[in-house]
């Protein structure tokens, strides 16, 4: 599979890149797409959710009313759950939402992301972008060459590149990550994938 190499104004520079059909044209597998975004979400919760159980509550140990003959249920502690200001029973409790996925599975869901991307013409190849320092108004002019001013746009570049993460900050609509750190998520997320020339060959070699 080739595609054509464009300039930051939008235009063909007359290079193709040869992608290759084992990433980006392969059946989509739907289901280890779900489970690498269902590990990555799972994986953004803190899990610091906490209620305080009966023997954590502050109060007194003494048994508040005989046990019979009162005519209403029996009740030994105030911290009892049904008791206003009682224990929670069975509440959240501190955990961690991570798991498990292999390698094999995640690398098949970011090449279905792919080629389902690469089937409904939502990859471009961009030559890479050379900025002596952040020029947010700049960035933003590429997205309008590339006619991307109302999508999501993800940028992938093949090493960190200080000036073009910061050029793309400030612009909601962009994002722009390196090869090494691509998720499926993230290319889920994204209405069209902008792979920078260099970024080709690390992601290749990363997911073969």
């Amino acid at each position: 599979m080739k595609l054509a190499v464009i300039n930051s104004k939008g235009e063909d520079t007359g290079r193709k890149v040869d992608l290759k059909d084992s990433i980006y044209k392969i059946e989509p597998s739907e289901h280890a797409v779900y489970l690498d975004v269902k590990k990555y979400l799972a994986s953004q919760r803190q899990g610091t959710h906490k209620t305080k159980e009966r023997n954590e509550i502050t109060g007194s140990t003494k048994k508040i009313k005989r046990q019979k003959g009162t005519g209403t249920a029996r009740a030994g502690s105030i911290k009892s759950p049904i008791l206003r200001g009682g224990g929670t029973a069975f509440g959240p409790r501190n955990r961690d939402y991570s798991f498990k996925l292999n390698k094999k599975v995640r690398s098949l869901a970011k090449k279905s992301v792919l080629s389902a991307k690469a089937a409904e013409k939502q990859i471009k190849v961009l030559e890479d972008q050379k900025m002596d320092a952040p020029r947010t108004k700049e960035f933003s002019s590429l997205l309008d060459n590339l006619s991307l001013g109302v999508d999501k746009a993800l940028f992938i570049t093949g090493e960190k590149n200080a000036n073009v993460h910061l050029s793309a900050r400030n612009i909601p609509n962009a994002k722009v990550i390196t090869a090494d750190e691509i998720s499926t998520y993230e290319l889920v997320n994204a209405d069209c994938v902008v792979l920078f020339e260099s970024a080709v060959e690390p992601i290749e070699n990363r997911l073969n």
